[in-house]
């Protein structure tokens, strides 16, 4: 059953330095107060995983925290680059960083995998693609039944799996609306799990399918209005195009990132 706690003590509780985690959200219900707390507890050489890694992890791979990235595109969405990401990759700064590339549908079929105890998930994608010359957990495949040869990627587990959602009961239960990418997944497929909500609640509403995380499926959650700032939670909050804007002159700059990165802690 969910632990029912704060930011700060279940941060401290699920992620350790070396740890694989994995924010997950997908333009709605990002994660970004999460992302930040781990920021303030230092945690270091993390395995960042994420299919859309937008500011929050450019701001963790600024802040030290990352060692390597698995994701499948990477951007300041409707801006542009991710400024200490590219800092990161190309010059080794604050740490160096690996990078791990997959497509969406692989990403999105190796927590499946993860989720479902399977060891690797098979799909027709990344055909025409130069991808499996340059990520070594792309294989070819062929089908016993057809003889197809088809694309085989590993689960992914990760160590730490965290959301973000509208609303939990006191059980623990959680409920989420809207654009929920692959919440449901990741939490299934981490060997840990916190889910931070805008509000925990005595009764949930009655809202058909939006119950998809019972308090059996997670470890801690965590109250936190505004947690998904600047990205929306459907029903709370909008998102903030001019935080978006702000940190792309914020985060190209290393010196006006760190002193971001000092208000931060």
């Amino acid at each position: 059953m969910a632990t029912i706690t704060t930011l700060s003590e279940a941060v401290a509780a699920v992620v350790r330095d070396g740890d694989t985690v994995a924010l997950e959200g997908f333009t709605h219900l990002i994660p970004v107060a999460a992302g930040q707390e781990i920021i303030r507890q230092r945690r270091r050489d993390l395995t960042l995983v994420r299919m859309t890694p937008d500011i929050v992890y450019d701001q963790m791979i600024g802040a030290g925290c990352a060692r390597k990235l698995i994701f499948s595109w990477a951007g300041n969405p409707g801006v542009g680059s991710l400024h200490r990401f590219r800092d990161a990759v190309q010059h080794g700064w604050p740490v160096p960083l690996e990078i791990e590339e997959h497509s969406h549908a692989g990403m999105a079929n190796r927590y499946v995998a993860g989720a479902s105890g399977l060891p690797f998930a098979v799909l027709r994608g990344y055909a025409g693609t130069d991808l499996p010359e340059h990520t070594d957990t792309v294989k070819p495949i062929t089908c016993p039944f057809t003889g197809e040869v088809l694309t085989a990627v590993p689960a992914l587990n990760p160590d730490v799996g965290i959301v973000h959602a509208q609303q939990a009961d006191r059980n623990g239960n959680v409920q989420f609306w809207g654009i929920t990418g692959v919440h449901k997944e990741v939490v299934l497929a981490s060997r840990r799990s916190l889910v931070t909500v805008e509000e925990v609640v005595d009764t949930l509403s009655v809202r058909p399918g939006a119950t998809v995380l019972p308090g059996w499926t997670i470890d801690h959650v965590a109250e936190v209005p505004g947690g998904a700032h600047p990205s929306y939670a459907m029903g709370y909050s909008d998102r903030d195009n001019a935080y978006y804007r702000a940190w792309d002159g914020i985060s190209r700059d290393r010196a006006s990132f760190g002193e971001w990165l000092a208000g931060v802690r």
